[in-house]
């Protein structure tokens, strides 16, 4: 009898857009006070899980947003380059970690992220939308991943979810 492989895979992995930021500079803003309570938001969301991994972008709102998270846990993030292989970058840091997993990421990068592990085909999160919390268990044994759609902190405003013809950030 051959002993089972075990390969290295997250247990669990959150995905989050930034938390809300402010209006300049257009490049690279902080985050806004509404951005910095929703930080505070996905701490207390996360508060009965420990992740061992955190991966960000290089913007100020992503790290921003996953400060909370990485000051009660103590992980330094992967900050992954925001170029044309971020989403599979992204998706690769992931599948190496093994427990749990946060994604700091935009708008348009999240679902892509999701997609990625998953299989799914989530479309681009709207502008301002920003409560939105995934999670995904990874596939396990040829099984299929489970993803779960949830909201934390501040509700999104009413229509944030319809933005057909918009370009998220």
């Amino acid at each position: 009898m051959m002993p089972h492989q075990v390969t290295a895979q997250p247990s669990l992995v959150m995905l989050v857009r930034h938390g809300e930021k402010q209006p300049a500079p257009a490049d690279d803003p902080s985050l806004s006070e509404a951005g910095v309570a929703r930080a505070q938001a996905l701490d207390k969301a996360l508060a009965l899980t420990t992740p061992g991994t955190i991966v960000v972008s290089p913007r100020k709102r992503t790290v921003e947003t996953a400060a909370v998270v990485r000051q009660r846990v103590g992980v330094t993030p992967t900050v992954i380059p925001l170029d044309a292989q971020h989403v599979q970058h992204v998706a690769a840091a992931v599948m190496k970690a093994s427990g749990v997993v946060l994604v700091v990421g935009h708008s348009n990068t999240i679902p892509a992220i999701v997609n990625a592990l998953a299989g799914t085909t989530l479309p681009d999160l709207c502008d301002a939308s920003y409560a939105t919390l995934f999670v995904v268990t990874p596939a396990r044994d040829g099984g299929k991943a489970q993803v779960v759609k949830s909201m934390y902190g501040t509700p999104d405003t009413v229509g944030a979810d319809q933005c057909a013809g918009m370009v998220p950030k």
